[in-house]
Formats: C-alpha cells, sequence, structure tokens
C-alpha cells in the first residue's frame, strides 16, 4: 500500500509518499481502506521527533479516519464488509489501508461524506472527554476554551453549546472571530490583542469561568487561573505555547482550583471505546439534523501531506484539515 513515511525528524518537507507493508488485522480489528484521514497537531509533533506513537502502534501518522471495511478479525462483529465506519487510532491513517480496532470504531451517519468523517474522531471525542468527563461541564457554566477556531475548539464550542454552556474562546484573527461567534461563542476575545482575563471577568460580571479548556501550556498559565472562578477546574489538553514557566501555587490554593490533564492517544483501550459511544448517544442524531457539524476547512490529496502540515503550522485553518485518498 502506498502510505506517507516520515525517514527522520523534521519540517514538512520530509515527508513523503512511498511503499509499506500491508496491515493484517488482529482478531479484534477491521481491515479498512481509508478514504480520508484528519491531521491533527500530534502528527505535526510526530513528524518534528517530539511525540513518538506508543509502543505497537504504527509508526505511520494519523489518528482518525473514515472508510470502508474490507475484511474483518474474527473477533469482530458489530461491523460487515463493506461498511462506512470512522475511527481512532493510535496511528497509521496516513495510509491506503488502515487495522482499527472495531472498540474505536463507529459508523459513519448517512448523510456525512468520508471527508467529514475523517475529521470528526480525533476533535470531537478530545473535545468530549475534557469537557466532560475531566472538566465537568454543566447547563449554564462558563467555559472558555482556546484556539476556537482549531479542530478540536470548534468540535468544543458546538458540543459546549449543545450541552447549554456560556462559551467564551481565544482566536487570532478578526475572521476567525466572526467565524466562532456563528459556531456558537458568545464572545470571542482576539488573544493578541485583548486582555484574555479582563475579558474573561467582564463577561462573567466578574466571577470568572467554571471551566478553561486549554491548548496553550505555560504561555496562558497565569491568565487560566485568573480568569478561573472559585473552585474552577483547567483541563490542559496541549502546550502550544511551551510547557514550562513559572509557578505560582499561591492561586490555586486561594481559589480552590482544580488541575488536570490529559492525552487522547495514550488513554486505555476501554476509555477509549467508553468515550465513543458517550460521545455518539449525545452527538449522534445531531449530526443527522445537522445542529452539530464537522467544520471541515481544506482537504489535500495523501501525496500532499506535507502541504497540509504547512497549512496547519501557519495556524490558517478554521476547523479541521482532512487528508483524502
Amino acid at each position: 500500500m502506498k502510505a506517507v513515511l516520515v525517514p527522520h525528524p523534521g519540517g514538512p518537507e520530509v515527508l513523503t509518499l512511498g511503499e509499506a507493508p500491508d496491515p493484517v488485522p488482529a482478531p479484534a480489528e477491521l481491515l479498512v481502506k481509508v478514504k480520508a484521514a484528519g491531521v491533527n497537531r500530534a502528527d505535526v509533533l510526530q513528524r518534528m521527533g517530539k511525540y513518538p506513537p506508543p509502543a505497537g502502534a504504527s509508526e505511520i501518522l494519523g489518528m482518525e479516519l473514515a472508510g470502508e471495511v474490507i475484511a474483518l478479525g474474527p473477533q469482530a462483529t458489530r461491523f460487515k464488509v463493506g461498511d462506512r465506519i470512522m475511527a481512532l487510532v493510535t496511528g497509521g491513517a496516513y495510509a491506503e489501508l488502515a487495522a482499527v480496532l472495531e472498540a474505536t470504531a463507529l459508523p459513519i451517519p448517512e448523510n456525512m461524506d468520508f471527508e467529514h468523517a475523517g475529521g470528526l474522531p480525533e476533535a470531537f471525542v478530545t473535545a468530549w472527554l475534557n469537557l466532560f468527563d475531566l472538566g465537568l461541564l454543566e447547563p449554564r457554566e462558563t467555559v472558555l476554551i482556546h484556539a476556537g477556531a482549531s479542530g478540536v475548539g470548534a468540535a468544543a464550542i458546538q458540543l459546549a453549546r449543545e450541552a447549554g454552556a456560556q462559551i467564551l474562546t481565544t482566536v487570532g484573527t478578526p475572521e476567525k472571530q466572526q467565524w466562532v461567534t456563528r459556531l456558537g461563542a458568545s464572545k470571542a476575545i482576539l488573544r493578541k490583542e485583548e486582555d484574555i482575563t479582563k475579558a474573561v471577568l467582564e463577561a462573567t460580571q466578574g466571577e470568572g469561568a467554571h471551566l478553561v479548556l486549554d491548548v496553550c501550556g505555560a504561555s496562558a498559565w497565569k491568565a487560566n487561573l485568573q480568569s478561573l472562578r472559585r473552585g474552577g477546574r483547567l483541563v490542559l489538553i496541549g502546550f502550544l505555547g511551551g510547557s514550562r514557566g513559572e509557578l505560582d501555587l499561591g492561586l490555586i490554593l486561594r481559589k480552590n482550583l482544580h488541575v488536570t490533564g490529559t492525552t487522547l492517544r495514550g488513554t486505555p483501550l476501554t476509555k477509549k471505546s467508553e468515550w465513543m459511544r458517550e460521545l455518539d448517544q449525545f452527538a449522534g442524531k445531531r449530526f443527522g439534523d445537522g445542529r452539530l457539524i464537522v467544520p471541515l476547512d481544506k482537504t489535500f490529496p495523501l501525496a500532499q501531506a506535507a502541504e497540509a502540515h504547512r497549512y496547519m503550522e501557519e495556524d490558517r485553518n478554521l476547523g479541521k484539515i482532512v487528508l483524502t485518498m
């Protein structure tokens, strides 16, 4: 099969389209003819040598895909050959074929094409688990979502909107500001021009947010703590702004704050499958009737994976970037 290969760590130019062995499905796996694969920041980090795949995972990039089932392991019973599925994988999505654990696969909604489905699992499951499983978001609470125009950010805005929360978000440009407002954000803060904490406090009558969903890390640490109300929760899911900085524990103690973090990729299979089922129960009908959408910004052919990575690194996307086969 053809797959995107990373001969050595480096910039987007190291990505090459070459031949790789066809995967053989394990007993509880599906063999899938990949039609589309989402591009994620974790793929960029892995290409740079900063985010190695878990032990036993494919070295091929890509953590989400959509495609057609072409073979089944003997213990795979939920799907049949010919079914359209979307799935989380620990690696291997940037390829013509992929072996997928049946427990982390879902049927593609009837009204959704492969390109949109390929950008759904990673973004929406990440948003789901961090908003609700870890973030404990409740109706009428206020959540601050950083990088609202990213794939995860756009998913989180929509899920929080459907859960009845007030949504504040940060973005980099006026164009993105307008776009996330249409998705459901009540206030979009221009992070390079506005004081984030001041904007959050103004929007919450001085109380602060109940929850912050953060992909920035060290660069947003101080603003995050200052933007939370007493008893607030901070969930860390990335460190685009660095992973090291000055740590003041005083504010955490004084405001009784709760800080946690997670990565979806290394989570045990049982939790991933549980989150997939929960997301499907909450979102399945909403995708079907259009209340939830996969905000697809741009598609690239598999052979142009390097261009897709450049596009993401330039922070140009509104929503998801997807590779097509």
